[in-house]
């Protein structure tokens, strides 16, 4: 079958990746990928808000199938633009897709669910701010409602940060994204992510695993998209896996079908480990980055049977097998990020990196320079490396670091700590 990937980060990359292993799979093409997922598929300079560029594309090549990476196209109803068209797409529909779109609808869910999360308040004013805010005390945490790239989210250690961060927001720090707030009590504990795919009804599990979202060694300094990330994460015990699927995705999956909006897709919910259990801290509604370039590594079934198995509704009799090895990505970014930085320096010496073995080099901002490649992003590369434990993955992953030549560059050195 042929199948287009939406999409131009190390997720798609990875998805590209493995999806190039199906037997299943004629045609391969991503939308609008970058100078690494030309290894995987023909790239096509479409953008992925581009719906009727996407659906013209898709009739002209025949496309079977759709896997839909990003969150921004799924929350603006991608996935129901295609299936109008008669053109199958993996992804949660756009009204489903709110669980990640508005933090908001996401909380309010769970309050009429009874799902375990934080105390909160929606605020459409800085005069409700205020008012929570007092109420709640500090230490605070002030979301913007809507999508804002990772980085709409402020930790107030003080009343006077969190209305600092209120009033940002409301007055267009994130755009369109902060024109209404969730201001929500900080939970005590660690943060862990609970992976599955859903078809509607059955939640499948993922492994688990773990990311780095602060830039700076020790989780220090402002957050970003992920710094790195391994697979798995001790801290997902089974039982804890378990208590997670039953008290938090599974009747946040039951509640959408019942509300008239079945969820299919993956599901992955933000967790805090707390005292009282875990908690729910957010819903996205696609495949992690960079935790997709270090799940997929590990699986050892057919990852385009399994999204179909979703789509059409089948994943009840549908299982997993997963590689016993540890995998660990550290990702590269340009100096400057998450803040400014620029654009075009030349990236030298992945194939170098590649060739220690069981190590993959995941592209997300990448493109075809005069000279090989070079960044186009803030996050370029995602280096992932298997092991037979996190600290020996994290070995190979530092080593295959060292042999990559880009001196505009920078990583965390600690990706992997909790658990190595």
């Amino acid at each position: 079958m042929n199948v287009l990937v939406v999409g131009s980060g190390g997720r798609e990359h990875a998805l590209c990746w493995q999806l190039a292993a199906s037997p299943l799979l004629g045609a391969l093409w991503c939308a609008p990928g970058n100078a690494g997922i030309e290894r995987e598929a023909t790239c096509v300079p479409l953008d992925p808000m581009d719906f009727d560029g996407l659906v013209s594309f898709c009739r002209d090549h025949a496309i079977d199938f759709v896997v839909v990476g990003p969150e921004a196209p799924l929350c603006a109803g991608l996935v129901d633009r295609l299936e109008a068209d008669g053109i199958a797409a993996f992804g949660p529909r756009k009204a489903a897709a709110r669980i990640e779109g508005s933090k908001g609808f996401m909380k309010d869910l769970c309050a009429r669910h009874s799902v375990p999360t934080a105390a909160y308040r929606r605020a459409a004013s800085l005069a409700d701010a205020e008012a929570f805010i007092a109420e709640q005390g500090a230490p605070v945490v002030v979301k913007a409602d809507g999508l804002a790239a990772g980085k709409g989210v402020v930790l107030a250690r003080t009343e006077e940060e969190a209305l600092r961060a209120a009033r940002a927001a409301l007055e267009g720090a994130f755009g369109e994204a902060g024109t209404e707030l969730v201001i929500e009590e900080m939970m005590a504990g660690e943060e862990a992510s609970y992976f599955a795919l859903v078809d509607g009804e059955t939640v499948l599990p993922l492994e688990t695993a773990q990311d780095h979202k602060a830039v700076g060694d020790g989780d220090t300094g402002p957050n970003t998209g992920g710094m790195g990330a391994y697979s798995p994460a001790p801290t997902m015990t089974p039982a804890l896996c378990e208590e997670a699927r039953t008290r938090i995705v599974e009747p946040l999956v039951r509640a959408l079908a019942a509300e008239g909006t079945p969820y299919t897709g993956v599901f992955y919910a933000g967790l805090m480990l707390t005292a009282e259990g875990p908690k729910l801290l957010e819903v996205n509604v696609r495949f992690g980055d960079p935790e997709c370039q270090v799940l997929l590594p590990r699986l050892r079934s057919d990852l385009l049977a399994a999204l179909l198995a979703a789509h059409d509704g089948e994943l009840r009799d549908f299982d997993l097998r997963w590689r016993d090895q540890a995998a660990l990505c550290v990702v590269l970014a340009t100096s400057g990020y998450p803040g400014a930085y620029r654009k075009g320096s030349a990236v030298r010496g992945i194939d170098a990196a590649e060739a220690l073995g069981d190590v993959t080099v995941f592209h997300a901002g990448t493109a075809r320079g005069d000279d090989g490649i070079v960044a186009a992003g803030g996050r370029v590369l995602g280096v992932t490396a298997l092991g037979a434990s996190v600290a020996a993955a994290q070995r190979l992953a530092y080593d295959a670091v060292e042999r990559i030549d880009w001196p505009e560059g920078f990583c965390r050195r600690d990706i992997g700590w909790r658990a190595a």
